[in-house]
């Protein structure tokens, strides 16, 4: 059983995933799709990131009273992440994603909250001792409060980009964030004293902190079929191998692997990768 536990507070859905010729620009009807059902969300797809990399995923979010809720958890209860933080909601829906896939692994996504919108700092601990880690799909109230109850290691992954207190980016001691949400935060992301990760996609990823570039990597060469996941499959990486002692340009390393890895499949939490598949990228 391994030693690290992390706690994630985040959004559960299920990703109805359409893969299609070509992307739609606007007004535009694209047909001759092909249309998957996964299992995702920002929380869930992290969560099970990191039990599938080794840690133990402890799960705090919200289903609905719904079919979907069953399809939108059975991969992290297959795979032993710890559901019992997860409360069913009798009135919202569970979250849904629509997503648009590209034959090169591009994607368009419109999100239906739904009862993730209900997770409230009610339903948090009092105290969160583990290291936690944090997205921007559930009510910006409720995740400064997780943020603001953990006594240990915090990952804010500031996605999707939205205003957040100055306080709980001085609190995260791990900033990840893609390109178009560093723009959207600038200079405040450097203002705290933890690392900051901005990632680039098939570029890799850079490591500042208080502003000063300290590493970056690039991922490996791989043939990518759908870019659903690979973000966070990033972020799990990055925090398991920061929180397992690994020196930033490794972590960097391993996580850009992970998120090669979850880009060479099709779905959010199908894609993401064991341990051993990311080391064997690295090799």
């Amino acid at each position: 059983m391994s030693a690290l536990s992390i706690q994630i507070v985040g959004s559960i859905n299920l990703d109805m995933v359409a893969t299609a010729p070509s992307l739609p620009g606007a007004g535009e009807t694209v047909t001759g799709a092909v249309l998957a059902r996964h299992p995702g969300g920002k929380g869930a797809n992290q969560a099970l990131a990191v039990e599938k990399l080794g840690a133990e995923a402890y799960l705090i979010g919200r289903v609905g009273d719904d079919a979907m809720a069953g399809e939108a958890l059975a991969l992290m209860e297959g795979f032993g992440v710890d559901l019992s933080g997860v409360e069913v909601d009798l009135t919202a829906p569970t979250g849904v994603a629509l997503i648009a896939v590209d034959p090169s692994g591009e994607n368009q996504i419109v999100v239906a909250a739904g009862a993730n919108h209900s997770v409230t700092p009610e339903q948090l601990p009092a105290r969160i001792e583990c290291p936690l880690i944090v997205q921007l799909e559930l009510p910006i109230e409720t995740v400064e409060a997780a943020v603001g109850r953990a006594t240990g290691f915090v990952c804010a992954n500031l996605a999707p980009a939205q205003p957040v207190s100055d306080q709980m980016l001085r609190r995260a001691d791990l900033i990840v964030v893609n390109e178009v949400e560093a723009e959207f935060y600038g200079d405040l992301l450097h203002h705290g004293g933890g690392r900051v990760v901005v990632t680039q996609g098939a570029r890799g990823a850079e490591m500042y902190h208080r502003g000063v570039k300290m590493a970056w990597a690039s991922p490996p060469q791989i043939t990518a079929v759908d870019a659903t996941g690979a973000g966070d499959a990033f972020v799990g990486a990055i925090t398991v191998a920061l929180l397992e002692g690994m020196e930033p340009q490794a972590a960097l390393e391993f996580a850009c692997a992970a998120g090669a890895a979850a880009a060479m499949k099709p779905g959010a939490q199908p894609s993401l990768p064991t341990r051993d598949e990311v080391e064997a990228l690295l090799t």
